[in-house]
């Protein structure tokens, strides 16, 4: 007897894509074991690049935002949604004092959130069929072991981040927690203990977020793209970081700048610069590593 055709609805859609990714990683999480291992015959090839290579990946960034913006943009309101989410957990929950360093801090784990925008960008490039579904197909990836140990990396800066933080407040402004957050920021921008805080706080935040750009510029690209361990990933960031200095602190200020002005308008505008920003990574890996 034939076999009649059967249209899903968009439950059941969703719950295949469900199952599928939890048997993904699944499977990673059997695999995880020697991630850091070198897979590859060579070493990937670190080439040094010129400002001009940085406009044309943001330009091609654009390109690929463009072609995906309606489906990308839904997707990636979740991020602004889910800070706005956090943020007021932090008010509710006498955490005032790291609603900032929380927000600040995505930076620390954006490279982790880009990863399905480079699987897009790669399809694309491949000449194949781009859709924001495609992004559900990174956990199906070869080396998903690889990506899921280097995320962990991500994760554990974050949080010795949210830590360094809590301290260097702990130590300026004492144990208590702000009362309110014009007390908050009164006692920051008025007081020396919290001119202290301030500037403490900016330059351990820029040494944790120089540290990401160091061994992540690139590591997340490159794992999606080859077979190679988190070492061999980290190591060839280091290596494009070391021969383009001038180039990798260009993009850090961009990177850092976007951000900012996506966080402004209550972080809504990260569901645009996010995207972008990510779609440009994956352009930038391409022309530095070869």
């Amino acid at each position: 007897m034939a076999t009649q055709n059967h249209i899903r609805n968009p439950l059941e859609w969703g719950w295949e894509h469900l199952k599928q990714t939890g048997q993904a990683f699944g499977s990673a999480a059997q695999t995880m074991e020697g991630t850091w291992e070198d897979r590859a015959a060579a070493p990937p090839t670190v080439r040094r690049i010129t400002s001009t290579d940085i406009k044309d990946a943001l330009s091609a960034g654009w390109r690929d935002f463009g072609a995906v913006r309606t489906d990308i943009v839904f997707l990636c309101l979740l991020y602004p949604l889910a800070g706005l989410v956090i943020s007021r957990m932090a008010f509710d929950y006498g955490m005032l004092a790291l609603v900032f360093p929380l927000i600040a801090g995505f930076a620390l784990i954006a490279p982790l959130f880009g990863i399905g925008l480079y699987e897009i960008s790669r399809r694309r490039e491949q000449g194949l069929e781009a859709r924001w579904t495609n992004v559900f197909s990174v956990v199906r990836s070869p080396n998903i072991g690889s990506i899921m140990v280097m995320g962990l990396l991500l994760l554990a800066i974050f949080c010795l981040w949210l830590f360094a933080a809590n301290f260097i407040y702990t130590v300026t402004l004492g144990p208590d927690a702000p009362v309110s957050a014009v007390a908050f920021a009164r006692d920051a921008l008025t007081t020396p203990a919290g001119w202290t805080m301030t500037v403490v706080g900016i330059g351990v935040g820029f040494l944790f977020a120089l540290a990401v750009l160091v061994i992540g510029v690139v590591s997340f690209p490159l794992l999606l793209d080859r077979k190679v361990g988190v070492g061999t990933a980290i190591t060839t960031s280091v290596r494009a970081v070391r021969m383009n200095p001038v180039q990798m602190a260009l993009w850090g200020l961009i990177v850092a700048a976007s951000l900012v002005v996506g966080m402004i308008p209550l972080l809504v505008g990260l569901a645009i610069v996010l995207p972008v920003l990510g779609h440009a990574t994956w352009h930038l890996y391409r022309k530095v590593v070869v």
